[in-house]
């Protein structure tokens, strides 16, 4: 029984190490590099949800290249309103 026990603790340890390190990593990266989003709705039709799909497309943002300015023509730039992304938990709807 003390086996198991020290045994359990350790994974808690292992776990806990990880978490706290894991989480801030992935907060950072979220944040500063890229972010996956769901696009919803007609605006972006054909590029985004072709032909009218009623499921929305998932895409890559891609904060690094913004943040160096090195957006170039046919680039497709995702504007969102804080207050608006934060009520509807980080959806992007283009409509």
């Amino acid at each position: 029984m003390a086996q198991a026990q020290g045994w359990l603790k350790r994974y808690l340890k292992a776990f806990c190490k990880g978490f706290f390190v894991a989480v801030p990593v992935a907060v950072t990266f979220l944040d500063k590099v890229a972010c996956v989003a769901r696009v919803e709705g007609a605006s972006m039709q054909p590029s985004l949800n072709p032909g009218g799909s009623p499921s929305s497309d998932v895409v890559l943002l891609n904060h690094w290249k913004v943040r160096n300015f090195e957006v170039q023509r046919g680039d497709i730039v995702s504007l969102v309103h804080l207050i608006y992304c934060h009520a509807n938990g980080g959806t992007h709807r283009n409509d």
